[in-house]
């Protein structure tokens, strides 16, 4: 089953490790909120059993969110053939997207102010069909615009995107 999501002849590069802090924290500072609104309207005499129950489902959420969330983000990876450019994510949902150069009509890069201060970018190839679109996250910003620019090089030599 593993070849079927294995690009012939290459091996994956994977996004920056990161990705998965990025990932973890987006789970936990939510639940951290939480926590704290908890905590301060129980100090207020609020009805303390319902109050510690949201607590106590905001950590278990967390807990549960962020490993769940960091194998995901391990598992993103890319792959640049002659032709086209594969993209793998997920884990219980695998998928394997490959895109051909040729298919590409622009490529763009942007990065939230989270991603920022991780000093992460994403880079988007779109395509006519949003279907073969495809999204790599995590790469480091001067692998990001490595990326871009031979996508763009590449696409341009086909002559049919970009």
């Amino acid at each position: 089953m593993d070849e079927l999501f294995a690009p012939p002849g290459e091996s994956w590069q994977r996004v920056s490790p990161k990705l998965r802090v990025v990932r973890c924290l987006l789970a936990v500072v939510p639940a951290a909120l939480v926590l704290v609104g908890a905590c301060v309207l129980l100090l207020t005499s609020f009805s303390d059993r319902l109050l510690i129950a949201v607590a106590g489902l905001a950590v278990l959420a967390a807990a549960v969110a962020c490993p769940l969330l960091v194998r995901n983000a391990r598992s993103w990876g890319y792959a640049e053939r002659a032709d086209d450019l594969y993209v793998t994510s997920g884990v219980m949902f695998r998928r394997l997207v490959a895109v051909p150069y040729g298919r590409m009509q622009y490529v763009d890069v942007s990065a939230g102010p989270v991603s920022r201060a991780f000093g992460l970018a994403d880079v988007h190839l779109h395509t006519a069909n949003p279907a073969t679109s495809a999204r790599i996250p995590g790469l480091l910003p001067a692998e990001a615009a490595r990326l871009r620019d031979r996508l763009t090089e590449r696409g341009e030599s086909t002559a049919a995107g970009l």
